[in-house]
């Protein structure tokens, strides 16, 4: 078993595992054997969402694992269709049984449209229940952030965004450090695009190290204090995705990364009103 895995601690005091297994795009069947195997090689931070559909997978896994509830650390998301001060409760619920278990560790508004505000407030009771320990947002930019830390009690402890070395999200990080929003990335590797896993600059700092790309970006990661969440289906890729701890990117190797950063998504903007109205009408339940 790999050492324990290091974590930063969010603006309510909850300790959040830095590096954790995500599970998007994970089919529903494939789930409890995937989760099982990050389990096994020592993932204690499982990140997954309603729209997903895999919820039940990950729960089983958890349930089969052995593994004490204290150890683990469990996200999910709730859906556009679920926003709103009602349905967010339910959808919660929902959530939980199809997870098996009484609280969530991270409760996440998944995308910034429908009726957040109500979404918020229903997650903000949640979190007062003890159903959801730290409450956050997703795909959120600077201006909704703020204008929700503005205007609801609780800060959101977490904003989980698209974050690579070609979208690195410089602004949007500065930001929420300053107001005391934990930085989560998502789509870590970018799935690939642009030839990350080929890419020279960061071949030469894998090979400096003697690592992996992937090593790599995880590392230049969490070294920004961004909590990361990769996926695989190959339990030797998980197990490296774990090995990232022992050694340490210089100061010019940091500055030599930023100079990817091309400032923009690689796969959607959130600010388009087509994808807008795509996810705003999307429909994961009858």
């Amino acid at each position: 078993m790999p050492a324990p895995i290091p974590t930063v601690t969010l603006n309510n005091g909850v300790p959040m595992p830095v590096l954790g297994f995500g599970v998007y795009q994970v089919p529903p069947e494939d789930t409890e054997r995937v989760v099982a195997e990050a389990l096994d090689a020592g993932y204690r931070h499982l990140d997954t969402a309603a729209s997903y559909g895999n919820e039940e997978g990950v729960g089983r896994a958890i349930a089969a694992s052995g593994v004490p509830r204290e150890e683990l650390f469990v996200t999910t998301k709730l859906w556009v269709q679920d926003a709103g001060e009602r349905a967010t409760e339910a959808a919660a619920e929902a959530s939980l049984r199809a997870l098996g278990l009484d609280h969530l560790d991270l409760y996440l508004i998944h995308q910034p449209y429908g009726d957040y505000y109500g979404a918020w407030r229903a997650m903000e009771a949640l979190q007062r229940r003890g159903l959801a320990r730290a409450i956050g947002v997703s795909n959120f930019h600077p201006d909704r952030l703020v204008d929700l830390i503005v205007h609801n009690e609780v800060v959101p402890a977490v904003n989980q965004i698209e974050t690579h070395p070609f979208f690195q999200r410089a602004e949007d990080h500065a930001l929420m450090a300053e107001r005391g929003v934990q930085h989560e990335s998502w789509g870590p590797f970018a799935e690939g695009r642009n030839n990350l896993f080929g890419d020279p600059t960061l071949g030469a700092v894998a090979d400096g190290h003697g690592r992996t790309i992937a090593q790599v970006v995880l590392r230049w990661l969490v070294q920004r204090d961004v909590v990361v969440i990769p996926k695989s289906v190959r339990r030797d890729r998980m197990a490296e995705n774990l090995d990232v701890f022992d050694f340490e990117l210089t100061p010019e190797e940091m500055d030599l990364i930023a100079t990817m950063d091309a400032d923009e998504s690689l796969f959607f903007s959130h600010r388009d009103p087509a994808m807008v109205e795509f996810l705003g009408n999307r429909r994961i339940h009858d």
